[in-house]
């Protein structure tokens, strides 16, 4: 049975604490197969179609960068990636901040929060995106992204328009970031390099795109040369 962890935020701060429950079954078993924490049985939902709730986001960083998540995966801190109690493992929803407008799409690959009033520990860098690093947690909304596609008859009223990117690589080196953008540009792909102080490290993102759909769309083109790559709203 694999160990299961779950990271949260206490107060202000970020996360600290570690919950560990070796008789979770949380990381195996079918879609949808439940699993227990503290004693409370979760049952994953078969399908995040439609999906939408209001409630208390949260993080965690450092202290669980590369240790395992609910699907195998090793949690990566700088990936928008996110914990959910009962939302399939994969899916992909928007989580937008409710006092300052600001939205990020992030792809559910954990379990947790298990706090009673939290609905979803978000990745260091979406916590960053959603401007909740320096107060812990935010009120937010969460939007699943399955069943939102376009379909017959028009395009589906969540494709929204805006200034997308692609996140596409950290680097240490200015140059080396300056070199990857020019590649991105050359490809068609626009491109940009932002400095992360707090990292020391150089974004290098392919953008902007028009749409969270337009975006996606190159996410599939360029998932070959970058396989962890993933969509940010500006």
């Amino acid at each position: 049975m694999v160990t299961f962890f779950v990271a949260f935020c206490l107060g202000l701060s970020g996360c600290s604490l570690i919950y560990m429950d070796s008789g979770s079954d949380a990381h195996s078993g079918p879609r949808g197969k439940p699993y227990t924490v503290r004693g409370k049985t979760y049952r994953p939902l078969l399908s995040a179609d439609g999906f939408r709730e209001v409630g208390v986001a949260s993080w965690y960083g450092p202290g669980f960068h590369g240790k395992k998540t609910a699907n195998g995966e090793r949690y990566n801190m700088y990936a928008m990636t996110a914990a959910h109690k009962l939302l399939p493992l994969g899916s992909s929803v928007r989580v937008t901040h409710l006092s300052n407008g600001r939205s990020i799409v992030v792809r559910v690959n954990d379990r947790g929060p298990f706090i009673e009033d939290r609905i979803i520990d978000l990745s260091y860098t979406a916590a960053q995106r959603l401007n909740i690093i320096g107060t812990g947690t935010a009120r937010v909304r969460v939007e699943s992204l399955e069943g939102q596609r376009p379909s017959q008859g028009g395009a589906a009223s969540d494709d929204m328009e805006g200034d997308f990117y692609i996140q596409v690589a950290a680097l240490g080196a200015r140059s080396g970031a300056a070199a990857l953008v020019r590649s991105l540009q050359a490809g068609n792909f626009g491109g940009r390099s932002l400095f992360a102080p707090s990292l020391n490290l150089w974004r290098v993102q392919a953008g902007p795109f028009p749409s969270l759909r337009k975006a996606e769309e190159a996410v599939s083109r360029l998932k070959s040369r970058f396989p962890g790559c993933y969509v940010v709203s500006d």
